[in-house]
C-alpha cells in the first residue's frame, strides 16, 4: 500500500468537546451493539472513550446508516489503530507510527476482525489515540495531534 505520511501538528485547533458529529456507532466486541442518532449521548461517548483505552473494536460513522465517512477504532490496551474512509472508499487515512516506518512487522490488532494491522499503522501512545477518537466524534475530522498516513 502506498502512503503519504501527514505529520502531526503541534497545536490542535479549539473545538467544542461536547459536540457530537457521529451519527452511527457499531461495537464489534461482545456485547455487539449499534447506536444511532439520539442514542449517541455525551454519557455514551464518555463510556466508549474509556473502553477505547483498553479494548475496543468499533466503527464510528458520520453517515446515519454507517455506510460512509467512517472510522474504525481498534485497541488491545497496548496498541491502538485508526482507519478513516470517506467518499465511498476513495479517501483513506490511517493512524501512523513513524517509529516503525518501513517495518513490515504486524501489531496484534486485526482490522475487520481478520486483517493484521502493521505496527507502522498502529499507535503505542494510547492516550493520544483516544484523544483522536474523541476529536473525531466531536468534529467529524482527523485529529491533528497524531501522525496520519493517506493512502495514495
Amino acid at each position: 500500500m502506498d502512503l503519504r505520511p501527514i505529520p502531526k501538528q503541534e497545536t490542535v485547533p479549539a473545538f467544542d468537546p461536547n459536540a457530537i458529529r457521529i451519527k452511527h456507532i457499531m461495537q464489534n466486541l461482545r456485547p455487539y451493539r449499534q447506536y444511532e442518532g439520539d442514542e449517541i449521548t455525551e454519557a455514551l461517548v464518555k463510556k466508549l472513550l474509556e473502553q477505547a483505552a483498553s479494548r475496543c473494536d468499533m466503527i464510528l460513522s458520520l453517515d446515519p446508516n454507517g455506510e460512509d465517512d467512517w472510522m474504525e477504532v481498534l485497541c488491545d490496551g497496548e496498541w491502538l489503530a485508526l482507519g478513516y474512509s470517506s467518499g465511498g472508499g476513495q479517501e483513506n487515512y490511517y493512524s501512523y507510527n513513524p517509529a516503525f516506518a518501513g517495518d513490515p512487522e504486524r501489531s496484534p490488532l486485526l482490522s475487520g476482525g481478520q486483517t493484521p494491522v502493521e505496527k507502522y499503522l498502529a499507535l503505542q501512545d494510547i492516550e493520544a489515540g483516544v484523544q483522536a477518537v474523541g476529536y473525531s466524534i466531536c468534529t467529524g475530522g482527523l485529529y491533528p495531534g497524531i501522525d496520519w498516513a493517506k493512502q495514495l
